[in-house]
This record gives structure tokens, sequence and C-alpha cells, in this order.
């Protein structure tokens, strides 16, 4: 119970301590606790430099390295865009740049990738990082499209096959129904063809059997 007090107490002296202190002030402790790798704590510093000065440059850009750090990308990104914009200082400009580029890339989006890599070189030429990774995004954006080339053309292939496939399990279908009306056509013609003969055969021992009894007719009577 005394620990959690005074755990308490001291987050809240923290918290009236940086109500107290200037944006710059901030920006220096939070980089304090950036280089102890406490990152999340560093990021409440940054948050609070910014809510005191929003056109901070250096403010934003620290709190998206903290938030980078930790892995929350997309929050990053907003925060290297605005310092870019916000800084005047073309090297600082630069590293926003840059860092946005490997938020890029680790997502395999070459294209904003290279983008943010070209305007890292554009404020500063002799960033040797942004050129590296501006060529390797190049080969991986080269290499992503063939890949999307044979993708596409693996599947036109499957659905064609699927198609000649279907085509022929219908033709199939429709050759099988053929053979069975023909099958069906030939047994009818047997069938009544039997049939015929057999009333043939009866007609003809009708005949036969008539023709072997005596005659039995008679003369009208006269009038």
């Amino acid at each position: 119970m005394t620990k959690r007090l005074y755990i308490i107490v001291c987050l809240l002296m923290m918290f009236v301590e940086m109500n107290g202190q200037t944006s710059n002030q901030l920006i220096r402790e939070g980089n304090r606790l950036f280089s102890s790798k406490k990152y999340a704590q560093s990021e409440i510093l940054y948050r609070k430099a910014v809510d005191k000065d929003v056109n901070n440059a250096i403010a934003n850009y620290n709190l998206g390295r903290s938030l980078q750090e930790q892995k929350k990308n997309a929050e990053a990104k907003k925060f290297y865009e605005a310092a870019a914009k916000l800084e005047r200082d073309p090297i600082r400009q630069s590293s926003s740049y840059n860092n946005l580029g490997t938020i890029f890339q680790n997502e395999k989006d070459y294209t904003k990738a290279i983008e943010a890599y070209k305007n890292a070189l554009r404020h500063n030429p002799n960033h040797n990082n942004a050129r590296y990774n501006l060529e390797l995004c190049k080969q991986k954006q080269k290499q992503q499209s063939s890949n999307d080339k044979k993708n596409k053309s693996n599947k036109d292939k499957d659905k064609k096959k699927q198609s000649q496939n279907k085509n022929q399990k219908n033709n199939q279908k429709k050759n099988n129904q053929q053979k069975d009306k023909q099958d069906m056509s030939k047994e009818n013609a047997e069938q009544l063809l039997n049939a015929v003969k057999q009333q043939e055969k009866e007609t003809q021992e009708r005949l036969s059997k008539a023709m072997r009894q005596p005659s039995d007719r008679k003369l009208d009577k006269n009038w």
C-alpha cells in the first residue's frame, strides 16, 4: 500500500513539474529517457512538449522517433510529416523524410518510400543512408512489379484452365446425353421392329389357321 502511494505521489509530482516546464525543457527530459530506451515514458514528455508548442519541429520529430521505436508507425508518420513541414533546418528536414521513408519501406510501400528518400536527398544530398535506401527501394519496386505481373499471369492461366475444364465437362456431358439419346433411339427402333415382326407373325398364324378350317358359307334364300 505504501509503495503504491509513493508511486502515485511521484506521478503527481512529475505531472506538476511537467506543467511548469517549457517545451524545450520537456524535450530535453524526453531525450534523456529516450537515450535510456524508455520510449513510452519519453513519448509522454514529447507529447507534452507538442501540446505546449504545436509548431515545435523538434518536439514533433522526437515524438515520431519514440512512436516508431514502439512500432506505432501510423502515428509516427503524422509527426514526421509535421516536423518536415515545420522545420527550417535542411539537415533536420532531411532526417524527417529519411525516417518517414524507413516506415514506408518496412511496409513495402516502395513508391512512397522512394519519394520520401528523394525528399531527404533534396534537403541533404550527403545523406548516404537515404541514398542507399533509395536505390534499394527502386530494386525492390521492380521486383515487386515483376512478381505482380507473374501472379497476374498465373491467375489468368488458372482462369483459362478452369474455363477449359468447364467447357470440357460441358462437352462431355452433352456427348453423354447425345449418346444416351442414340442408345435409346436404337433400343426403341429394335423394340418397334420386334413388335412389328410379332404382329406379322400373329397375323400369318391366324390366316394359316383360317385356311385350314372347312368352308361354311350358305346361300341367301329366295324371296
